[in-house]
């Protein structure tokens, strides 16, 4: 385990860095591609990156319900949050293009942040109420591009396979843009590090990707935060 997590540390540096050539051919094509062209390529140049990393880590991964994804419009994924190789393992199998809500201490790792903003991240400070409110609408005004968001609710990993309270104002991400909500449940990511001690560790991570929920046919949405949380919670069920 030792060994493999040495290995896996290096080459997630290096990979990193050697991506540097593309991200100044990222921003050149920025001024030069649409929207959507410019999204699919910047997500193809880091999903090749994330599987890499993903499947380094030894790990096996089971995909089930890729069909309930919308193919020809924005969605808001709702995940729970086990560990951070859950980003890792969205970014490299989720073949639509995609940002996610993140933390604001990101903005400080470099590479890593630039490549987020050209994937549209929004990124929040959970001490600034204002700075919070703004990165909302932008990710409304994202979304409503055509351009889906990957929204953990409960704000942090539970580094375990149980799941924490949702935040019901992460909601409004999907009712403001009127998107449809994709409930995604993971298991098993935090074995690969977090029940380690960050050391990596093989294991086998499950992703069920439930039926799309259009708000239109939602009855009450102040219920919509526990309505999405039980069908992920579904997903645990032994």
């Amino acid at each position: 385990m030792i060994i493999r997590s040495i290995y896996w540390y290096f080459c997630f540096a290096f990979s990193l860095i050697a991506q540097t050539p593309r991200l100044f051919i990222a921003r050149s094509k920025a001024k030069k591609m649409e929207q959507k062209e410019f999204s699919a390529y910047v997500h193809g140049v880091a999903s090749k990156w994330a599987r890499g990393n993903a499947l380094r880590s030894g790990a096996k991964f089971n995909f089930e319900g890729l069909e309930n994804i919308p193919a020809d419009e924005a969605v808001l994924f709702v995940s729970n949050h086990q560990g951070d190789f859950d980003i890792a393992v969205f970014l490299a199998f989720l073949s639509k293009p995609h940002g996610y809500v993140s933390k604001f201490e990101i903005l400080k790792v470099p590479l890593l942040r630039d490549w987020m903003k050209l994937m549209r991240c929004i990124f929040i400070d959970r001490s600034n109420i204002r700075q919070t409110a703004g990165a909302f609408v932008e990710g409304v005004k994202i979304l409503k591009s055509g351009h889906s968001i990957v929204l953990f609710p409960e704000g942090t990993r539970s580094k375990s396979d149980k799941m924490g309270e949702f935040k019901a104002a992460s909601f409004k991400l999907a009712t403001k843009a009127n998107v449809p909500i994709v409930p995604i449940t993971i298991n098993g990511t935090y074995k690969i590090m977090e029940a380690n001690r960050k050391m990596i560790k093989p294991a086998d991570v499950s992703v069920k990707i439930h039926a799309p929920i259009r708000l239109e046919t939602v009855e009450d949405l102040t219920k919509l935060p526990d309505q999405v949380k039980t069908i992920i919670e579904s997903g645990l069920e032994k």
